[in-house]
């Protein structure tokens, strides 16, 4: 029997996100082979089939099917009878049919027709998402049958191959499983045939009016279909397709079918077919589904759609699939670590007391405990078996369970064979604790000694399991910072009982141990090592949800759908009252409280103190971001402060429009601990966790004195990720452009000198290889030059087009900047101390020429762009910016005037983990949503700085009107000094400043895309003092601080605010008696002092004022 056979909710049930193959497990599978010629009429609901069904050698005479009940059935094959069988089992969609086979019969025909027509409805209480879905529908927005609506003869225990013959009217298409062998539309209709010999254990078939796209390469086949035309996005998913089944064959072994198709769905769905998944509307076009989701669906091809799990005996393919490519891409993107917490509080959060269970038992994730389980606890256990054998054994592993289980059934022991095979090792207990075992360890630290022998310290401590029952086995990962050592010291303890002690001798005086700090062990967290989150009010077993009664009526009535949405996806039992119908909030279950108007809205906002939360009646000031309640909508997760067990959320909005929108959006941001939306729609504009302080995992340990101090945890060792995705993007060119450009040989490019004409010389030469159409003064000539009438010099910009390919609007342009001159040997912005000294200027800014030049070369090959897209090395930026100037003013060819938009990369080659800055994002109302769309494709975190600054080349187009941003990594200590040099560069971070900028070029080349400037020309948007900045002062400011005031991000050794005592994180607030507001402020501020001068700093540091003297050095 099926496991999909159930009644309607049963069948939702098992369709939940996805459709994997689910073979019988007895061992007499029966092979079915069914030749359908099938017409569609979706505008009568209707479908009729003849179906010639072929059974295998010694299949028995007498046996049973299920066709669904709408449907008229018949046999065309004479002797073979057919006949309706009442079923006891009171299913409600589909008949069962006993059929009778004369003795030399091995196929027979059956003709039927009929509608099916059921309706898409919502299902399950899923706590962090809602669904929809339906048995199976044939109308005229499309058609969903698969093989749980019963609309093809099911028989028990069967596997199945089939030959598919569609008819369907005019301008209609349909896609199955297998290979498309027959295509043909004219105006009579579609005739399609999708053939499948690979073994299946349902049928699909969708149709609808699709426009469909293809693209094939290295025999692999990727098509799109579409519901309208949309070639952009199309080719994204082709692309991506390519992109991940090349990374997967490399990882698992030879892709399993011949094709695969993104099917754009008339109702939102995620669900994953074999060889096809068909996503929702709305879904296909979230930036960020095409790296998150999407290479999930194409994993499920080599899992469950091509090995296919042993449901009872438990379904190890979500797990294993969520490992490889959710967990795998956040470990590309350098956000692993936050994934397993992420992870591990899932679980902690949802599966309390009575709903857990093993992983032997997990079936299909309905809801979110189910989902904590079969996809949490499962892909840490995969990823726990990678951390016990290593990369190379564990993937061999995975290749060789690939190989010898392909199209075959497959449980968790047959997963520990193969792994045991290749590692040569008993996987006994892990597998059985992991998967057999209920429940999760609990782990703590206590006993922590230090002593001292010679110049070795010893480390004491015991580790506990606090858990119910016996001990698991764990490899428990140990990290000890230590004095005077950037690295911490790292150790792996083995525990194989439930109290362990251990000793570690170290090199240097240890200050801090960090018990499993990347969250590698299955384990139920600590609740103190977990922000408070929406997940633990949505997880809870019971929450009240409190109505504030005296809000007016739209409002009260809007909060009330709120509360009904919650009981629908959030916790077993949810009570809705109104405020003044209890006297305080009670301890023992998690509350909601709703509105600003509630009554005991204090009771959660008192508590949100601790995360420098502050309050007032016109807004909200979040990590020292200022955010106006008008026009915002705002929920906050916080904790009972009578007991911290117990979660509370507020939500609040002022506007009633957007409470339908925060009623569906909550459940998908379950994990953070604040959200804010604006607008009606809403939209979120911020987002984040609370900082966990106190965590049990970590002790700070006394120094010799017995005093306690709290230190930054040492650096980690770097893991090497399973798989690289192949970027289009070479890191090793860009690091090549670095390297030479900061060469000794080309002695800082200075202004005016022959190293500078090396560095155009070799920019022209790159424009020249990559294909670009030159843009200079002169036929075929890539300079445009002129005499500085200033510094009595020849200055050149070096000029590359993409020529626009639209008669209509190839000439506007979208201009591509890059400074490539720096300072020489120290002018023009030279310190004191570094006169004469060769500044090699490798991240300000040979870093913005390596990656435009490398945008340059790969968009040459694959970019048809509507608009012209202008590549341009400037010169002169140090001095004034004289070459955007020039530019702007003398650019005959492609006008400033039909320049839509620019993007200048400065300065961009220390991004590690920091967030990506982007200047300027003022100057047009568009960029935020711009740069939020290229952060979600890319995976980039992009911080958008509103601050109107006099920061680079884009300041030139700002005053010519043209909105421009400017990409940059952020300041460091290095900043104009002989110490910026290559080796310091991120490479990693190159590949992600190219990815993000093609995906502005990319949508701003369209001709549909305009982006509308905040700015008036010759109307400077940024009024700056021409005086020159004489002193040093030695902080580096904090780009991406909103508040008011300049943060402090690094201070600089040796400097007037190193010795005033100013630390990272203080706030300067005033300079004498000029208030500090913004950068702008402190950068003004500054010129108008004089080396000697002392100078009064007033700073906030901890929510305290505080105020000291110090001199200004020369600069």
């Amino acid at each position: 029997m099926k496991s999909h056979r159930f009644i309607f909710g049963f069948i939702l049930l098992l369709l939940i996100i996805h459709l994997t193959i689910n073979i019988s497990y007895s061992n007499d599978i029966t092979k079915i082979h069914h030749d359908l010629n099938v017409r569609l009429y979706p505008e009568e609901n209707r479908l009729a089939v003849i179906d010639t069904i072929t059974i295998q050698e010694g299949f028995q005479r007498e046996f049973y099917f299920d066709l669904h009940s709408g449907l008229i059935v018949s046999s065309r094959t004479p002797g073979v009878l057919i006949v309706k069988f009442s079923n006891p089992r009171n299913e409600i969609i589909f008949t069962t049919y006993k059929v009778k086979l004369p003795s030399d019969i091995k196929n027979f025909t059956l003709e039927y027709n009929g509608i099916i027509n059921h309706e898409i409805e919502p299902y399950g209480k899923e706590q962090a998402r809602g669904f929809k879905m339906t048995p199976g529908i044939i109308s005229e927005e499309g058609v969903y049958l698969a093989g749980s609506s019963f609309w093809y003869p099911n028989f028990e225990k069967e596997v199945i191959t089939f030959n598919l013959h569609i008819w369907l009217p005019k301008d209609w298409d349909a896609i199955s499983q297998g290979d498309r062998v027959l295509y043909k539309k004219d105006n009579d209709g579609t005739l399609v045939q999708w053939d499948s010999n690979e073994t299946q254990d349902e049928i699909f078939l969708i149709a609808g009016k699709f426009i469909e796209y293809t693209k094939k390469e290295d025999n692999k086949l990727a098509m799109v279909y579409l519901r309208s035309p949309d070639k952009e996005l199309a080719e994204k998913y082709l692309n991506a397709t390519i992109k991940y089944i090349n990374m997967y064959e490399q990882l698992i072994g030879p892709y399993p079918y011949k094709k695969f198709a993104l099917v754009e769905n008339f109702w939102e769905t995620g669900l994953g077919m074999p060889s096809f998944t068909l996503l929702g509307q709305k879904i296909i076009r979230f930036p960020f589904i095409i790296n998150s989701s999407y290479p999930h669906e194409i994993l499920h091809n080599w899992w469950g759609n091509g090995v296919y799990p042993d449901y009872t005996k438990g379904n190890w393919s979500e797990g294993i699939t969520a490992y490889l490519s959710d967990h795998l891409i956040k470990e590309l993107e350098g956000n692993a670590v936050e994934y397993r917490q992420t992870t591990l509080q899932k679980y902690t959060d949802y599966i309390l007391k009575g709903r857990d269970f093993s992983l032997k038992d997990f079936r299909v994730r309905h809801n979110s405990s189910t989902e904590a389980i079969g996809y949490g606890k499962s892909l840490m256990f995969f990823h726990m078996l990678r951390m016990k054998l290593g990369n190379k054994m564990f993937i061999d592993s995975l290749k060789k369970f690939y190989r010898d289980n392909l199209f075959k059934i497959a449980s968790f022991n047959d997963l520990k064979i193969s792994f045991e095979k290749v590692s040569q090792q008993n996987l006994d207990k892990e597998f059985d604790q992991w998967i057999s075992r209920t429940g999760a360890p609990e782990i703590r630290i206590k006993n922590v000694t230090v002593t001292q022998d010679k110049d070795v310290y010893i480390l004491n401590g015991t580790i506990e399991q606090i858990q119910t029952g016996e001990a698991y086995v764990l490899d428990i990962p140990v990290a000890v910072s230590m004095e005077g050592k950037e690295y911490a010291y790292q150790s792996l303890l083995r525990m194989n009982k439930k109290i362990i002690e251990f000793t570690l001798r170290l090199p240097s005086r240890p200050l801090r141990i960090d018990i499993d700090p990347e969250y590698d062990v299955f384990r139920r967290l600590n609740r103190n090592e977990i922000p408070p989150a929406i997940s633990q009010a949505l997880g809870a077993k019971k929450m009240l949800v409190l109505i504030p009664s005296s809000a007016d009526e739209t409002l009260k009535e809007k909060y009330l759908m709120l509360a009904n949405h919650l009981k629908e996806s959030g916790p077993d039992v949810v009570d809705i009252k109104f405020d003044h119908e209890i006297k305080e909030i009670p301890t023992e279950y998690a509350v909601a409280v709703l509105g600003w108007e509630n009554r005991f809205l204090n009771d959660v906002t008192n508590n949100l103190s601790l995360y420098k939360v502050n309050f007032d009646s016109s807004g909200v000031n979040i990590d020292n971001k200022f955010i106006t309640i008008k026009g915002n909508s705002f929920v906050f997760a916080s904790r009972n402060i009578k007991n911290p067990d117990i979660p509370l959320i507020l939500v609040a909005s002022d506007n009633y429009r957007a409470l339908d929108g925060i009623s569906r959006k909550l459940p998908h941001y379950h994990k953070y601990s604040y959200l804010v939306f604006e607008g009606d729609e809403p939209v979120n504009i911020l987002k984040g966790r609370w900082p966990v302080f106190n965590s049990p995992m970590t002790l700070f340990i006394p120094n010799k004195d017995g005093k306690t101090f709290m230190v930054d945890r040492g650096k980690l060792s770097q893991r090497e990720p399973l798989i690289s995705i192949p970027y289009i993007f070479s890191k090793e060119k860009m690091m090549d452009t670095i390297k030479f450009l900061s060469s000794r040989q080309l002695m800082g490019r200075g202004l005016g000198s022959k190293e500078l004409d090396m560095a155009a010389n070799f920019i022209s030469d790159k424009f020249r290889e990559a294909g670009l159409q030159p843009g200079g003064d002169q036929e075929n000539s890539y300079f445009q030059t002129w005499e500085d009438k200033e510094y009595k010099m020849m200055m050149k910009n070096v000029i590359g087009i993409i020529p626009g390919e639209d008669k209509t609007y190839k000439e506007e342009s979208v201009v591509i900047g890059a400074h490539y001159d720096h300072l020489g040997i120290g002018w023009p912005d030279v310190r004191e101390d570094n006169k004469g000294k060769i500044h090699p200027g490798a991240d300000d800014n040979a870093s913005g020429i390596a990656v435009l030049i490398e945008l340059a070369t790969v968009l040459k090959k694959q970019l048809h762009p509507d608009r012209s897209i202008i590549f341009v090395a400037f010169t002169g930026e140090e001095s004034g910016k004289k070459g955007s100037k020039y530019y702007i003013e003398n650019q005959k060819r492609l006008p400033i005037s039909k320049c839509i938009a620019m993007i200048n990369i400065d300065t961009v080659g220390r991004l590690e983990k920091r967030k990506l800055l982007a200047l300027g994002a003022y100057s047009a109302k568009e960029w935020p949503h711009i740069l939020k769309g290229a952060g979600f494709v890319t995976g980039v975190e992009i911080d958008t700085i509103y601050e109107e600054l006099d920061a680079s080349d884009q300041v030139s187009f700002h005053n010519a009107g043209v909105p421009a941003i400017q990409f940059f990594t952020g300041p460091h200590s290095d900043y104009h000094r002989p110490t910026d040099t290559a080796d310091k560069i991120d490479s990693d971070g190159l590949l992600k400043v190219a990815s993000v900028v093609k995906e502005i070029i990319e949508y701003l080349s369209k001709s549909d895309r305009y982006i509308t400037a905040n700015l008036k020309p010759s109307d400077k948007s940024v009024n700056y003092s021409q005086n020159v900045r004489k002193v040093h002062f030695g902080v580096v400011p904090d780009f991406s601080f909103k508040g008011e005031g300049v943060r402090v991000s690094d201070i600089i050794p040796d400097s007037p605010a190193s010795s005033g005592g100013l630390s990272n994180g203080d706030i300067i607030v005033n300079i004498n008696e000029h208030n500090i507001k913004c950068l702008k402020d402190f950068s003004e501020v500054l010129k108008l002092f004089k080396p000697g001068d002392n100078v009064s700093i007033t700073f906030l540091r901890d929510g305290k004022t505080i105020n000291i003297q110090t001199e200004l050095t020369a600069r």
